[in-house]
């Protein structure tokens, strides 16, 4: 292990970009696919899961993704995924996590609003108890499945008000699904105090990103890579102080970019943009978060205290309580002292 890897391994971080079921750790997509063995198309070995999570490009990722999704069936296996995310989340010493949460596709497979929010909700609270994680959620549109998904995921979020749930999201693909379509939904969630962090500009241009901003009232943009190919939108994102959450692997996973030597990161950093560094969907891109700021100190030519600010920066750029927020900074500057 390099003295970097050791030093990224030990260092309290904040995630802003992680996905609920993308996260589900090879050991829980195993046991819940041999759960439902016979009427799922998942593997039920760890061993066949790296090849299953192999994509060709970002439609099949969707359709591999939601062949997981379809094993979340009741709030029982919902409690055991996301207890097993902050158990994964905890040994990366990751102190905060905002969660992007897609309710709208369990709810849709049977699962009932209610009992799903309960069950993530216990979960947290055990997380925070036993592991000394703070977990908040973001409710995400699949926008893949349109304005009925939206509708729903709306209504859920509004209705249940689960404690954890800070912010708003729109995940799925982008391509043929324009953002402005979903700004009455986004406003409504912002009228009722949610933030709006929707994904744009992963693997469309900077036009997808400028519609977050204008219509969607974007606070923090999902990935937003694509924004370096127009200099007029990132002179905006920094001087609006608007950040980028940026997950280098899963970009090249979904073939977003061809290659990590062409990732654009140093490029929007350079301009001024704030970032943070992410894992989106770390064992079905094959990743961690301390893989991703190693991959990211790469790029950015970092050392060990480049990398404790970018780790100040995932803090400064959440939505987590003023307390937590000073309590993780504080852990950072004394861990890099």
């Amino acid at each position: 292990m390099s003295d970097l890897a050791g030093f990224v391994a030990g260092l309290p971080k904040a995630e802003l970009h992680v996905h609920h079921v993308g996260s589900a750790s090879p050991h829980v997509v195993a046991e819940l696919a041999a759960r439902y063995e016979g009427d799922t198309r998942v593997p039920t070995d760890p061993a066949g899961l790296a090849e299953y999570f192999t994509f060709t490009d970002f439609a099949h990722f969707i359709q591999v993704y939601l062949s997981v999704v379809d094993l979340i069936r009741d709030a029982e296996d919902v409690r055991t995924l996301t207890y097993g995310i902050a158990e994964d989340l905890a040994a990366q010493q990751v102190r905060y996590a905002e969660l992007t949460i897609t309710p709208f596709s369990s709810v849709r497979r049977g699962i009932p609003a209610r009992a799903f929010c309960e069950a993530i909700e216990d979960a947290r609270a055990r997380a925070e108890r036993e592991l000394g994680v703070v977990l908040r959620w973001c409710f995400d549109i699949p926008g893949e499945a349109g304005l009925a998904a939206a509708e729903q995921t709306l209504r859920i979020a509004l209705d249940e008000q689960p404690e954890g749930l800070i912010s708003f999201g729109l995940g799925g693909p982008e391509i043929g699904v324009p953002r402005p379509q979903f700004k009455p939904y986004f406003d409504q969630a912002r009228a009722a105090g949610l933030r709006s962090v929707p994904h744009a500009g992963e693997t469309t241009g900077a036009q997808t990103v400028w519609d977050a901003l204008t219509e969607l009232g974007a606070e923090r943009i999902g990935h937003g890579i694509h924004a370096a190919q127009d200099p007029e939108l990132l002179a905006y994102l920094a001087e609006r102080g608007i950040p980028l959450e940026v997950c280098p692997t899963s970009n090249v996973r979904t073939r977003a970019v061809a290659e990590i030597g062409q990732h654009p990161l140093a490029a929007i950093v350079a301009a001024g943009v704030p970032i943070s560094i992410n894992s989106d969907d770390p064992p079905m891109f094959g990743t961690t978060l301390n893989r991703e700021y190693e991959v990211a100190a790469g790029l950015l030519g970092l050392d060990a205290a480049g990398v404790a600010e970018l780790a100040r920066a995932g803090v400064r750029q959440s939505f987590a309580p003023d307390a937590v927020k000073r309590s993780l900074l504080a852990e950072i500057d004394a861990y890099a002292a």
